[in-house]
């Protein structure tokens, strides 16, 4: 599998989470079939070496998130009370965590828990 290239928005305040960038266009290498421990396993119904939303969270707090990990993903997910869309559709009719990216893809994670 290649490189996969894909566009990843945050809206409803989680952008101040990543550098007060809303749009990020990212290029995912898939993870090794030999990764060590430490690596996201893989989501069930998944290989080892697919690029699936589960492994877009992870590398997104390790890599491009900025402040407060605890804000976006609880475990191995995000927070209650932030919509994932997979291509304008709800994560939820997508498989959550376990589906599979595909290059031009479009994830849009927003937050909608508002402080008052």
């Amino acid at each position: 599998m290649s490189t996969i290239n894909l566009k990843v928005e945050f809206s409803g305040g989680l952008e101040l989470l990543f550098g007060n960038q809303r749009t990020h266009t990212l290029s995912l290498h898939p993870p090794s079939a030999s990764a060590d421990e430490s690596a996201t396993p893989p989501t069930e119904g998944t290989t080892p070496t697919d690029v699936t939303l589960t492994y877009l969270m992870h590398h997104l707090r390790t890599h491009v998130l900025t402040e407060r990990p605890e804000l976006f993903m609880e475990g191995d997910t995000v927070r209650p009370g932030i919509l994932v869309l997979i291509n304008d559709t709800d994560w939820e009719l997508e498989g959550e965590g376990a589906y599979v990216l595909k290059g031009g893809d479009e994830i849009v994670f927003i937050s909608t828990l508002h402080g008052g």
